[in-house]
């Protein structure tokens, strides 16, 4: 693999695109994956990245509510057709249309490139009916640089926590399995949402992590029975590789919510169900 410079082949900004000046983009494994090809599908010359914040400097005429100097902000998808019933129904990710930021082919036929750049040109693809847009807007009150991770890894595990109203919900006992790059994330919004957050992590290493520097209220290390036995949850955020006994560990009431592509030994499949009760 050779990493060089590439110049900016960004398609022209369009009556629905901004045009960004790149300020700051997060690192995500998926990433890495696209750059190796480890999945097969890398375009290359590729560039990466999907966590990314910068400045408004180009708007179409027909984009409403950003304007030249805006903080905003992209994730990894960059459009969809906003028509069909995932779009309307919030889960665009499943939209037969889907644009991805990068290392896909636009609906004009250009190649769409990352955040490992100067600039991005995105499409605005707003239905102000259902409020769907690819673009968004970075409070002033949130530094861009921190903001960038919540692009992807935020939303990512802030998605099951508000489809599982646990945002407003009294305290429910949480547990995190991995503190990882989105475990991170994850333990964070359930202190901020008053919940009782566990980590259940491989690594004894990690929990003065967790319990100094990310409030967790207590850590179990998933290796050890005795601490797999004292613990039962509500609700445990999961997005590390899966291994099967945890499966055996769960009690009555309990839902796994699986926010990310896992791996589970046939006949399960982790892909076409949301939880399990």
């Amino acid at each position: 693999m050779i990493l060089r410079n590439k110049a900016n082949d960004h398609r022209e900004n369009g009556d629905t695109d901004v045009t960004i000046e790149i300020l700051y983009c997060g690192i995500c494994h998926t990433d890495l994956h696209q750059v190796k090809d480890d999945w097969g599908m890398t375009m290359y010359p590729i560039v990466p990245g999907h966590e990314i914040t910068g400045i408004i400097t180009k708007v179409g005429k027909k984009v409403e509510n950003f304007k030249v100097g805006d903080r905003a902000g992209i994730g990894c998808l960059a459009a969809s057709c906003l028509e069909c019933d995932f779009c309307k129904s919030s889960q665009e990710n499943y939209c037969d249309q889907l644009q991805f930021t990068y290392n896909g082919i636009f609906w004009d036929g250009s190649i769409t490139y990352g955040g490992y750049s100067k600039m991005i040109v995105a499409d605005y693809s707003c239905d102000f009916e259902i409020k769907k847009r690819y673009v968004v807007h970075v409070p002033e009150s949130l530094p861009m640089d921190a903001a960038a991770p919540l692009l992807c890894a935020g939303v990512t595990v802030f998605t099951p926590l508000k489809n599982h109203n646990l945002i407003e919900s009294p305290k429910k006992n949480i547990g995190v399995v991995g503190l990882g790059g989105l475990g991170h994330v994850a333990v964070k919004f359930g202190k901020a949402f008053g919940h009782h957050v566990t980590v259940i992590s491989t690594s004894p290493s990690k929990e003065k992590e967790a319990r100094d520097r990310l409030g967790a209220d207590d850590f179990i290390v998933s290796s050890n029975p005795k601490q797999m036995e004292v613990y039962k949850f509500v609700y445990a955020l999961y997005y590390h590789n899966f291994c099967f006994p945890f499966l055996c560990w769960i009690s009555n009431n309990f839902k796994l919510l699986l926010f990310e592509q896992v791996y589970l030994p046939p006949p399960l499949d982790a892909i076409k169900f949301k939880y399990i009760k």
